[in-house]
């Protein structure tokens, strides 16, 4: 990387004592596309006297995925995160432990397990079409939160608590989910009814888990779920997860799934929607493998190239993760520049998606786009060590989604195309509601 020694410009607009926190606060994504089209690949920026610096592109994102966790830090910027998934778990563990619960998350999404998982989210998401008759309309995005819970709390916790479930349990995730926000990343612990709310759930959700981890122990056997992996984990010196723990890795791998999943079938109902002459070759392989009412295999979702293309489109132009930060914990050198302890770089995908130099004609939505020649280049789950452990999870139920959904039924707006657009009511991107789309039984 060659030398840049020029100094890092600052985005305009600073407000004395809060910088560009209200701007920031008010839609993170919009903030940080100001940010890169007035200063280029490095701005900085300030977040209530914490000094920020967004990085855009891949030589940028390579730099800080392949950084030692000593040199940057994911967890010190991610602490808002501890009253979500609990002390113990992730950020609020020591590094060594949270590698090992990273393990414990990977095994429970093993070629094997995933094969059962896709049954399951088959079977669910059948069910849940069955009585859509032959057309109508619906809100997809309150339909796919529905749907994504009742997948998720499945493949998670088995089919017994998922016959049981109620809408308390989602209930209980919204309001974490409302908790991560921009202002979480100022001061996660303020007396905010927002996160009053946060923890009520969150201790309710422990009495409910703790629950079902005390009846799987008493009534033991083997269970093809999550649960039963977590239940049955050791860390390499041979003591197992706590079992208080466990309700902290549920809730770990649901936000790493569940928000992914739900936003992204959202997104990709309104783009198929919108582009009725990109969907030929997605529906073509889709009736290839599948038939409304029979079993989808695990192997066929992995033969369906056009819908993935499709899906990660949707990802490049509407990824749920708007920013991912890293705190400098030693100096951090790139390109000329040397960033201090306690600088947080961010690395936004929803801005580096749509550099042209990377993806040509970025705002035009192309399911057949090339991939870029840098593989830091698209970012929709982070990158290298730190790349988000739930996406496999996540993108096996946006296909069995679509998979049930057009092998039946075409799509098409309800309201103008344009209307659907991103917004942030928490740091996770989302469609706009109402999220109204028309559907038609194929012919």
């Amino acid at each position: 990387m060659s030398p840049d020694p020029r100094p890092i410009p600052v985005v305009s607009g600073t407000e004395p004592g809060a910088g560009h926190y209200a701007e920031f606060i008010a839609h993170p994504a919009n903030f940080m596309m100001r940010a890169w089209r007035e200063c280029g690949e490095l701005a900085e920026f300030d977040l209530g006297g914490a000094r920020n610096i967004l990085m855009v592109g891949p030589d940028a994102h390579e730099a800080v995925f392949r950084a030692p966790d000593d040199q940057l830090s994911a967890a010190e910027p991610y602490k808002y995160m501890v009253p979500v998934f609990g002390e113990g778990i992730q950020y609020g563990a020591p590094l060594p432990i949270e590698r090992q619960q990273v393990k414990f998350l990977s095994n429970s999404l093993r070629p094997d397990k995933m094969k059962g998982y896709a049954q399951v989210i088959a079977h669910e998401v059948e069910a849940f079409v069955a009585d859509w008759g032959d057309e109508g309309e619906k809100d997809f995005y309150d339909e796919f939160k529905e749907l994504v819970l009742r997948t998720s709390t499945h493949c998670l916790m088995g089919q017994e608590f998922r016959t049981r479930l109620s809408d308390e349990f989602g209930t209980l995730f919204h309001d974490l989910e409302q908790a991560i926000s921009p202002q979480a990343m100022v001061d996660a612990h303020s007396e905010s009814e927002v996160f009053a709310r946060r923890d009520k759930a969150r201790a309710r959700l422990q009495d409910l888990l703790m629950q079902a981890v005390g009846e799987r122990r008493r009534e033991g056997g083997e269970h093809p779920d999550m649960l039963d992996v977590f239940m049955n984990a050791h860390y390499a010196d041979g003591s197992a997860l706590a079992d208080e723990l466990i309700p902290g890795m549920v809730v770990w791998i649901m936000f790493a799934g569940f928000h992914t999943s739900s936003n992204t079938a959202s997104w990709t109902a309104v783009e198929v929607a919108r582009h009725p002459e990109l969907m030929a070759p997605v529906v073509q392989e889709i009736d290839a493998v599948h038939r409304p009412g029979t079993d989808l295999s695990f192997a066929g979702l992995r033969e369906l190239p056009a819908l993935d293309g499709f899906v990660g489109e949707v990802l490049r132009l509407h990824p749920p993760l708007v920013t991912l930060q890293r705190a400098v914990l030693r100096d951090f050198p790139y390109k000329g520049h040397v960033f201090e302890p306690g600088v947080v770089l961010n690395m936004s995908p929803y801005v580096s998606h749509r550099v042209p130099s990377s993806f040509p004609e970025p705002e035009r939505f192309d399911p057949g786009r090339p991939a870029p020649a840098n593989v830091f280049a698209a970012i929709p789950f982070g990158g290298g060590r730190r790349k988000c452990v739930g996406n496999a999870f996540a993108l096996l139920q946006v296909k069995s989604i679509f998979c049930a959904l057009l092998a039946r039924y075409e799509l098409e707006p309800v309201d103008p195309p344009d209307s659907y657009v991103d917004v942030m009511p928490s740091l996770i991107l989302r469609p706009s509601e109402p999220c109204r789309l028309r559907y038609r039984r194929r012919a």
